[in-house]
Order: structure tokens, then C-alpha cells, then sequence
């Protein structure tokens, strides 16, 4: 592959694992592989030679996300961080400092190969700059979370407004504080209303405000949600169940930049980001009639689709261990370990109240434990539950069970519990190598041994 130069173009892998070259290596076919396992040889070498990218594994040199300014300075190179733990903070902060991007270890397949060809037409992305801030609890390697995060770091800076699409529990309102806090307005107010938990007939007042008199009770003037918000953003969480007539006088306020009090005749004035959210797919409500095509479009300037928790792979552990460690921190345990088993019913689970739920479920197993080990017995009712009835899917209600079928060899043994793992995770490699036990670059190497396809 080469650069709009006409040359090959010469990548820097900064990594102490030497293992970590061979991995990469396919993905650059074409590129001027060079590697440096040495933190003295690797800054050296980027200061002293072209590089069209570099390469840098989070973890290089105690903390790489200091070395990232340098890195990205005076030859300006495209600098990539490697992070076997990415989290919405690392990829802000990385960026912050100058970083093309954020990729997971091991890296999705194909992702490399994207950053390559844009490097081969010359285009680059400009870094953001704002003031960090802590949200280590929204983790993630999974392809998609990952996605949010790189979003998220490029559309905070501007007053685009946002329109988050995901289940209940999924971090919504994680995300729209994470954008308001990366934003120029991060100094003013962040409003959030729930749409859906506010009765219709006083849903108006929260949001436009009302004069003295307007309704019984209206004893005296009161400011909305949108003036509460001037200057800052207001969160306007489960849209997708407002009425027709309330999302009219919403897109108004967008257009005009203004509302009107209920009972209130002169118009005031707003500047207000708007982030929504809903858990509904509004495109199938905007067929239906019950949503307004053009709010829909006025929302959805940027979209954020936020994953399922079953769908995040090997997100779930990583979001289980921070979980553990939280809570035992705040409630005074001491939890030196976690039982394989403890993971195998967590992945078993479907989570149909998504991060929420599983927040929920680590905070009762910290309380329940008594001692240094947490053990499955310290799970919800319902996740232990869970598994057995996932263990039965399939045998309908009453019927015996079948009977032990005859022996096998073990690769067609393995051939059957691999397509199994794959049917039950609807195809995600992740997920599937996780309750396989295998790393995924595992799986992927047992699916070509066995001729499995992946649809």
C-alpha cells in the first residue's frame, strides 16, 4: 500500500510485547513494517525517521497517552493507540492529545486496513482539544463501543445536536453528559427531563415554563427546561414518547431558537445543544405517523446507536470487573478474586436491562459476598435463574429429556460445540469465544480449521 506520495507507507509499531508484530502483520501487507520494543529506541526513532503512522500500544512506556504529543509533533505522523482495555475516558483523552484514533487489542479485522487507505489519500482528522474528565465506567473494546467513543470525541466540540438511539440501561444519558462535558458549554448547566416519565398535561410546563396564572396552581412565573438550559445542553431523554403536538412546538423551539411560556404571549429567547434519546427505532414511528418526520431529521444531525450489552462481547467481563472493583471500594470489601463460574452465568444471561442490570447485579454480589472471593451463590435470583432456563431452550415444557447420544470424536465434538456457541450468540465472535473459554483470534483460527463460514 502507498502513500499519495507514490511511496510504501512506513508504519511504527511501539510495543513491548514483540508477539504483537505478527499479529499486525497481515493487516499491513504492502507497508513498511518497522518495530520497536524499546521505549529510549522506539522515541528515538519516531523523532529521527518518516512515518506515515506509529503504532502505540497504551501500556509502552508505563503510560504512552504522555508520550502521545511528541509522538504527533513535529513530523506529524498519524498516531494510533492500541488499548487491550478502551474506555470513553482513554479515547478522549488520547485524542485529546493528538491521536488519529483508539483501536482495541486484538484489532476488529478490516479496521487497520480503513486507517491505511485514508492515509494513502492524504486524509487526516484534526485533533480535538478540551479538559479531560473521569467516566472509566463507560468501557468497552467491542467494535461498536468503540465507534461511540471515536464519535463522541469528534462531535463534542461542536453544537450539532445528537440523536442517541438504544435499549433502556445502555448509557444514554452517560454518553449525552460525556459530549456536554467535551463541549465549549461544559461550564453550564446540563439539563435532563425524561419525556416519558412526566404526565402529558404537565410535560409542556417542564419544558417551555408558565406565566402566573396560566393553569390552577401556576402561583407564580417559572423558567422550562429549555431556559434552565441556555447556554448549556438539555438532554431530552425518551422522545420517541412525546405527543405529535408537544414534538411541533419542540421543532419550533429548534428553528426559532425561542419558546413561549404556557400562558404566555412574548417569546424567549434560548441557546441551547439538544441531545436526545429514545429507545424506540423512530424511523418505523415516523411510517406510523406517530413521530414527525421532519423533527426526526432536525434530531438526527448525528446518530449514536448504542449496542445491547449481549452484543458487546467481551465488554461484559470488562464491565463486570469495574463494576466489582467499585463497589467493593465503596461499600469497605475486600475482593481479591472472581469465580470462572461467576462469568460463565453472567455470559449465559440475555441482560434485557443492559449495563443498568448488570450494575445492579455486581453491586448486590459485592454486598452479598463474604469473603475475598466473589462466588456465583452471590448473584441475583435472577441471573442464576437465567442460565437454567437458558440451559433447557429448546426442550419444550414436560417433555423428557433425550437420550445420551453416542460417541463422537473429539473434533466433531469441538466442530458441534463451536457451531452451537455460534448459533446461540447469533453469530458474534466475541461473545462466542468468551463462553468458549478462547480468545477470539483462537476461534477464528477453529473455524478455518473446521471450514466453519460465518454469515
Amino acid at each position: 500500500m502507498r502513500s499519495s506520495r507514490g511511496e510504501a507507507l512506513r508504519i511504527l509499531l511501539l510495543d513491548t510485547d514483540r508477539t504483537s508484530a505478527r499479529v499486525i502483520a497481515p493487516e499491513v501487507a504492502g507497508c513498511e513494517l518497522q518495530v520497536s520494543c524499546s521505549p529510549a529506541d522506539g522515541l528515538r526513532r519516531a523523532a529521527g525517521e518518516r512515518w506515515d503512522l506509529i503504532l502505540l500500544d497504551a501500556e509502552f512506556s508505563g503510560h504512552a497517552l504522555d508520550l502521545l504529543p511528541r509522538l504527533s509533533g513535529a513530523t506529524r505522523p498519524s498516531v494510533v493507540l492500541l488499548s487491550a482495555r478502551p474506555s470513553l475516558e482513554v479515547t478522549l483523552e488520547a485524542i485529546d492529545r493528538g491521536a488519529r484514533d483508539v483501536l482495541p487489542k486484538p484489532m476488529p479485522p478490516g479496521r487497520l486496513q480503513e486507517i491505511l487507505a485514508s492515509l494513502r489519500s492524504g486524509v487526516r482528522t484534526r485533533p480535538l482539544r478540551s479538559e479531560s474528565m473521569d467516566l472509566d465506567a463507560v468501557l468497552g473494546s467491542s467494535e461498536q463501543m468503540i465507534e461511540v467513543f471515536s464519535t463522541v470525541a469528534r462531535v463534542a466540540g461542536s453544537d450539532a445536536t445528537v440523536l442517541l438511539l438504544g435499549k433502556s440501561g445502555t448509557g444514554k444519558e452517560m454518553v449525552a453528559r460525556a459530549l456536554h462535558a467535551r463541549s465549549r458549554r461544559a461550564k453550564l448547566p446540563f439539563v435532563a427531563i425524561n419525556c416519558a416519565a412526566i404526565p402529558e398535561n404537565l410535560l409542556e410546563s417542564e419544558l417551555f415554563g408558565h406565566e402566573k396564572g396560566a393553569f390552577t396552581g401556576a402561583i407564580g412565573r417559572r423558567m422550562g427546561r429549555f431556559e434552565r438550559a441556555t447556554g448549556g445542553t438539555l438532554f431530552l431523554d425518551e422522545i420517541g414518547d412525546m405527543s405529535l403536538a408537544l414534538q411541533s412546538k419542540i421543532l419550533r423551539a429548534l428553528q426559532e431558537r425561542e419558546v413561549e411560556r404556557v400562558g404566555g404571549t412574548n417569546p424567549v429567547p434560548i441557546d441551547v445543544r439538544v441531545v436526545a434519546a429514545t429507545n424506540r427505532d423512530l424511523s418505523e414511528a415516523v411510517r406510523e405517523g406517530s413521530f414527525r418526520e421532519d423533527l426526526f431529521y432536525r434530531l438526527a444531525v448525528v446518530v449514536l446507536r448504542l449496542p445491547p450489552l449481549v452484543q458487546r462481547g467481551d465488554d461484559l467481563v470488562l464491565l463486570a470487573e469495574h463494576f466489582i472493583a467499585v463497589y467493593a471500594r465503596e461499600h469497605g470489601r475486600i475482593i481479591r478474586g472472581v469465580a470462572e463460574e461467576v462469568f460463565e452465568r453472567l455470559g449465559a444471561c440475555e441482560w434485557p436491562g443492559n449495563v443498568r442490570q448488570l450494575r445492579n447485579a455486581m453491586e448486590r454480589a459485592v454486598v452479598m459476598s463474604s469473603g475475598e472471593t466473589l462466588l456465583p451463590q452471590h448473584l441475583p435470583p435472577e441471573i442464576m435463574d437465567g442460565t437454567s432456563a437458558l440451559a433447557t431452550v429448546g426442550v419444550p415444557a414436560g417433555e423428557p429429556s433425550k437420550v445420551e447420544e453416542p460417541l463422537c470424536t473429539l473434533a466433531e465434538m469441538e466442530r458441534k460445540t463451536i457451531e452451537r456457541a455460534l448459533r446461540t450468540t447469533d453469530n458474534n465472535l466475541s461473545l462466542a469465544a468468551h463462553r468458549l473459554g478462547i480468545h477470539r483470534n483462537t476461534l477464528r483460527r477453529k473455524l478455518a480449521e473446521h471450514r466453519l463460514r460465518v454469515v
